[in-house]
């Protein structure tokens, strides 16, 4: 495989030393315990995440509120464990839907070529000319605050990275002899780009995901600390950072506790992500 060929993704990630099995395992239970707590967090938090006591009031970490109150009383522990819901849901469907619609253009546009190609390049051109996340910062604060919103144009604005990965992966295996032997035997091309090619692009495009969830996460936890995101008030971890920036010194874990979620969370995606890289490329070695 020449070198001037592999995607840049690819190139980045063998300069990378793989994940140790401790850092390996210490992310695997931290996805573990995010996946957990968004599926059982009603009953797991020990109160409603939205419910004020002004009569406790802003309070340190506690034998009664482990991670003490917020400005209004809320619970800042029940608060973290209900974000996890919008830390999984939005930077799955973007990382998801990204992974559908960059893998369908790429094979079609590395595989077909012709006016396609250019068809498909030319957008993914236009989006990266843009800067990303200051597109969706206007558009989400010209459209209205939406979570919805958020995800959706985060999409829009990641399938054409995923697009370009998946096309340069396919003009690598276009020419090779498996893919001529298709076309010989007279193969359609939908069965060709879907049933032999995609197989052998998996080691680019899953780690990638993996990637686009961790950034994704990240991008959503911004808007949503711009205000741009959930309402207010919402258990959501870049609201609950917003929110409680200036409580730092009379309760630095109302703003820690999202945070070093937000952190612990893309960063384990990122290294389970690289050990899928590594599982996928030695298992196409020796094949």
């Amino acid at each position: 495989m020449s070198e001037l060929a592999v995607p840049q993704l690819e190139r980045g990630r063998r300069r990378l030393l793989p994940p140790t099995p401790f850092t390996l395992a210490f992310s695997f239970l931290v996805l573990g315990v995010v996946v957990f707590l968004a599926v059982a967090a009603p009953l797991v938090a020990p109160r409603d995440p939205h419910a004020q006591n002004l009569l406790v009031g802003l309070t340190t970490p506690n034998s009664e509120f482990w991670f003490g109150t917020d400005d209004v009383g809320r619970d800042v522990f029940s608060r973290t464990i209900f974000g996890a819901r919008g830390a999984l849901i939005g930077p799955l469907a973007i990382a998801l839907g990204a992974f559908l619609i960059g893998n369908v253009l790429g094979l079609l546009a590395g595989f077909r070529g012709g006016l396609i190609d250019a068809a498909i390049m030319r957008w993914v051109d236009l989006m990266y000319a843009l800067p990303g996340l200051l597109v969706a910062i206007v558009l989400v604060g010209v459209l209205g605050s939406s979570y919805v919103l958020a995800v959706v144009v985060l999409l829009v604005l990641t399938s054409p990275f995923d697009t370009r990965i998946v096309r340069g992966a396919t003009l690598e295996q276009r020419p090779l002899a498996y893919v001529e032997a298709a076309r010989t035997l007279g193969l359609p091309g939908r069965t060709i780009m879907f049933r032999h090619i995609f197989p052998n692009i998996l080691p680019v495009t899953l780690p990638n995901a993996f990637l686009n969830f961790a950034f994704s996460l990240v991008a959503l936890s911004a808007l949503s600390f711009l205000g741009l995101g959930v309402g207010p008030g919402s258990a959501e971890w870049g609201r609950m950072l917003a929110e409680s920036r200036l409580l730092l010194f009379e309760n630095p874990v109302a703003a820690l506790a999202p945070g070093g979620m937000i952190v612990l969370t893309a960063a384990s995606m990122n290294l389970v992500g690289d050990w899928v890289y590594e599982r996928l490329a030695d298992r196409g070695r020796a094949r």
